[in-house]
């Protein structure tokens, strides 16, 4: 189920058409759904780019494909409001990372997730990105809900370190009922995989390769998701050395390099930018891509 990533035109406004080429093409691959993300670049969107963002992807003709829309928010009132026009705008499912600019205690990080579970009638899939921004939400939480609301109606996205054992923890808290989605850009897929997961949420710049490594693990060939996984491993550790704004800048790079996005523009302000020599990195492992 892959992120969306936002094109952006010249004058930074969001551009339809090239949302318009990515979701055909990657509706045309194997895919169970899509959603929106920390890679969607949602936090330096306002409000109402939000909301239309989630209002086009809405209106795409999906068939029996998810629509997953990322709400998290800042305040529990403004998560809440993202939810219910996501729902309006027919999102199946939403996903949610607690505030990033302040750390909430538990009962507080408990209330957020919960009102936003009360205020609309689909899954909510609790996101722990603290594995790049945010405080790490503690495994009492995420049983409480569980516990509360049901594996119909609370899902998780881990992305706490170490990534293994905290899915592992997570999993077995749950008695293995829990439905828990990895989304490391792909680069613990094989580990994450052993451990149970439901499924992966990668970004859409090196989807067909993620589906590769999918594939050849459901069909038991091992061996052959290896092969698919290593290339995958090199390029997400190329974009994890700048963190969130790596994995934007390649992702950008790569859908522009695919023809779906007229520019590379990301929204402004970020810290890191591709080199001469990044590039030129990223070219030569794309090389030894499976597709």
């Amino acid at each position: 189920m892959p992120v969306v990533h936002t094109p952006f035109l010249a004058d930074d406004s969001m551009d339809y058409a090239s949302l318009e080429r990515e979701m055909q093409w990657a509706l045309g691959l194997r895919i169970d759904g899509f959603c929106t993300g920390m890679v969607s670049e949602l936090q330096r969107l306002t409000a109402d780019e939000r909301n239309q963002l989630h209002q086009w992807l809405g209106e795409f003709d999906r068939g029996d494909r998810c629509f997953v829309a990322s709400v998290g928010a800042e305040s529990k009132m403004a998560a809440v409001e993202f939810a219910k026009s996501a729902v309006d705008n027919g999102a199946d499912a939403v996903m949610a990372i607690p505030p990033i600019s302040v750390a909430l205690s538990a009962v507080e990080l408990h209330d957020y997730f919960a009102a936003i579970v009360q205020a609309i009638p689909v899954p909510v899939i609790v996101q722990d990105a603290s594995g790049y921004v945010g405080a790490e939400i503690p495994l009492r939480v995420s049983c409480q809900l569980f516990e509360k609301y049901g594996s119909e109606r609370i899902m998780f996205k881990p992305e706490a370190n170490p990534l293994g054992t905290k899915l592992s923890a997570l999993r077995d808290a749950t008695q293995g009922q829990a439905a828990i989605f990895e989304g490391s850009g792909g680069i613990s897929l094989m580990d994450s995989y052993s451990r149970g997961i439901a499924g992966t949420i990668p970004g859409m710049e090196f989807l067909e390769q993620v589906i590769c490594v999918w594939k050849a693990l459901e069909s038991g060939d091992v061996d052959a998701a290896y092969r698919a996984w290593f290339p995958l491993c090199a390029l997400v550790s190329l974009q994890l050395q700048a963190g969130l704004d790596g994995f934007l800048a390649v992702e950008k790079y790569i859908m522009q390099r695919k023809g779906l996005f007229s520019t590379d523009r990301r929204r402004q302000p970020y810290e890191w930018e591709m080199d001469k020599e990044t590039c030129l990195e990223l070219e030569r492992l794309l090389r030894f891509l499976s597709h």
